[in-house]
């Protein structure tokens, strides 16, 4: 889960920072203001990273998410794209629940065979 979840975070801080660039141009927010809160959502996606399997790492890559897609108010274009990262983390976080899950199992079973 963690290799899925970083992944998704290191190019949603990518997007954020080359959203960050169009957002200047496009939009009557001020460049300290966009500079300031993008700054603060890439370093929230890179601390993440390594983060993902402590308790409530989860849930504030939801919030997150969520914030990407409320964006959409400042720059529309952000709105798709924090759907599409809102997929992507849903899909890291399912799957690589998973995947840790079926190589517990296989570790388990490998074990047991060993010990017999």
């Amino acid at each position: 889960m963690r290799t899925l979840c970083s992944s998704t975070l290191i190019g949603e801080a990518l997007l954020i920072m080359f959203a960050a660039l169009v957002a200047m141009q496009l939009s009557d927010v001020s460049t300290a203001t966009v500079w300031i809160v993008s700054g603060i959502a890439m370093a929230l996606c890179v601390l993440l990273c390594g983060m993902i399997n402590r308790p409530g790492a989860v849930q504030i890559g939801w919030a997150l998410q969520i914030g990407l897609v409320a964006s959409g108010l400042v720059l529309p274009t952000m709105f798709v794209l924090g759907l599409v990262f809102a997929g992507l983390w849903w899909c890291s976080v399912h799957y690589g629940r998973k995947v840790d899950a079926f190589k517990a199992a296989r570790a388990a079973a490998e074990a047991a065979v060993a010990g017999a």
